[in-house]
């Protein structure tokens, strides 16, 4: 676990990096500055994004760090770099805490489950995870297509609405209108959906 007072590059992972292909333009030095000039505000940022829990936020600077040397986050040049490092971080983060609730969901659920229970998923279940996938589709069909491209990227790419609004090619004002625009009338529909199927 990285302390927020230690530098992120230890000498135990400049030798890892060492023995690592590096992709980038960068060099491990120039890597290094960079991450400990901007250690203190990442260590911030993702306290920020871990809801205040300064463990957690270690744990995802470590991680994050960790992506950054073993090539599996690439700073591609395309935005400065403290964007781009908080991008990774705030993703980092994402993806753990999403890990944690389901580590949690499945363990509440099989902790829940009667002891005569099997391993496979009652038929009436995929009926109703079905008609539920089947809801949202309907609804997000009502959407006009640009508000679903911008919601569909936001939730099932786990991009931000400033990366839907590069890969849609549109302002990013525009984009955060059709996000916003698109989740609100999703609400609706889907509302008025379970109201009638209630």
């Amino acid at each position: 676990m990285i302390a927020s007072a230690e530098l992120p590059l230890t000498p135990k992972v400049r030798q890892r990096h060492r023995r690592l292909e590096w992709q980038s333009d960068m060099d491990l030095e120039e890597l290094g500055g960079k991450l400990e000039s901007l250690h203190r505000d990442s260590f911030g940022w993702a306290v920020s994004c871990c809801a205040g829990d300064r463990e957690e936020a270690e744990d995802v600077l470590q991680e994050t760090y960790l992506k950054i040397v073993a090539g599996r986050a690439r700073f591609g040049g395309r935005s400065a770099f403290k964007t781009w490092l908080f991008g990774v971080i705030r993703r980092t983060a994402t993806e753990r805490h999403r890990r944690r609730r389901l580590r949690s969901a499945l363990l509440f659920r099989w902790a829940d489950r009667p002891a005569s229970a099997t391993r496979r998923s009652q038929p009436s279940d995929r009926v109703d995870r079905l008609e539920t996938a089947a809801r949202v589709d309907r609804a997000l069909r009502q959407l006009s297509p640009r508000q679903r491209q911008v919601v569909e990227l936001v939730f099932y790419q786990d991009l931000t609405v400033a990366e839907a609004a590069e890969i849609l090619a549109i302002s990013i004002g525009s984009a955060r209108v059709h996000y916003a625009r698109g989740k609100a009338k999703l609400r609706v529909e889907l509302e008025q959906r379970q109201r009638r199927h209630s």
